[in-house]
C-alpha cells in the first residue's frame, strides 16, 4: 500500500522523471491514485498503483513521452 511520505525511485524515466532520482508520494487520492510531488512549489504529477506496477502514464501520441515508472524504496 502506498502512504504519503513514501519514497520511490524512478526504475524508467522519460523528460520528466530522472531515472534512479527518488520521488516523495504527495497526497493519496485512493487506493490506486496518489500525487507524486516533482518541486518545492507543491508540484506534482498523478501516478497509478496496480498490476502494471507504479507509474506516471503519458498520452505519447500528444506528448511524444514514454511513460516512468517506480519502485517503492524500502
Amino acid at each position: 500500500m502506498i502512504r504519503s511520505g513514501d519514497k520511490l525511485k524512478c526504475i524508467c524515466g522519460n523528460d520528466f522523471f530522472v531515472e534512479g532520482s527518488i520521488y516523495t508520494v504527495g497526497n493519496i487520492i485512493n487506493n490506486k491514485f496518489f500525487q507524486i510531488n516533482i518541486g518545492a512549489n507543491e508540484e506534482y504529477w498523478y501516478a497509478t498503483k496496480d498490476s502494471e506496477g507504479i507509474y506516471v502514464r503519458f498520452n505519447e501520441e500528444d506528448h511524444l513521452v514514454k511513460d516512468a515508472f517506480f519502485a517503492l524504496e524500502k
